[in-house]
């Protein structure tokens, strides 16, 4: 027996789900949590020395920056695609 589809709905045509200006915008977010989380990861690492206290603040900052630049990201292409169905549903 074969199976009935997955989805009944017809196929979204998905243009371009980003643009440069988008890019631009996510990128100073992305630079103002990087200083945001800097200054408050620098009161939390364990050391007395002012060179290691940045150097693991700024890694830290850079990884958390990272996920969230990614979390932007989701939530842009994810918010273009329901606003395209839901355009294209109309």
């Amino acid at each position: 027996m074969s199976s009935p589809t997955v989805s009944s709905t017809p196929d979204i045509k998905l243009g371009k789900l980003t643009s440069p200006v988008s890019l631009v915008i996510d990128a100073i977010l992305v630079a103002g949590f990087f200083v945001f989380m800097f200054s408050l990861l620098k009161s939390h690492v364990p050391s007395n020395d002012p060179k290691m206290v940045f150097i693991w603040a700024f890694l830290s900052a850079g990884c958390m920056s990272g996920v969230f630049w990614l979390a932007i990201q989701m939530f842009r292409v994810v918010l273009t695609a329901q606003r395209l169905a839901n355009k294209q549903k109309r």
